[in-house]
């Protein structure tokens, strides 16, 4: 399965818990955007996002929605969409609550070691 270049969504708590744990161990930089589908400005930044993930190959992009996958959302204590977090080997790092292109893309270059084109 290619998980380059795109955004994978995980509709249950399963397929979240199977895209961490391939990621601990990894300091591959994970960005999960936790999103809902009747939430605006997550689907303003939606594309934006797809954008990122075609352009940083490097990082791994995952989508949660915060109504389909409500225990992974509270587990985080996501209260506010969309929120971004940045995770390394399984630990969030940063966060980005809100859909802020420019602090979205200025936490992936920062946390994922590549110089920002």
């Amino acid at each position: 399965m290619a998980e380059e270049g795109v955004v994978i969504g995980c509709h249950n708590a399963d397929q979240w818990k199977e895209r961490l744990e391939k990621h601990k161990g990894s300091q591959k930089l994970l960005v999960v955007d936790f999103t809902a589908s009747w939430c605006g400005p997550c689907r303003a930044i939606a594309p934006i996002l797809a954008d990122f993930a075609k352009k940083f190959t490097n990082v791994s992009f995952l989508k949660v929605d915060v109504d389909e996958v409500e225990t992974v959302a509270q587990e985080y204590s996501v209260e506010a969409m969309p929120t971004f977090l940045f995770l390394k080997n399984g630990e969030v790092v940063d966060k980005v609550v809100g859909a802020k292109k420019d602090e979205l893309h200025e936490c992936i270059v920062k946390h994922s070691g590549v110089a920002s084109s």
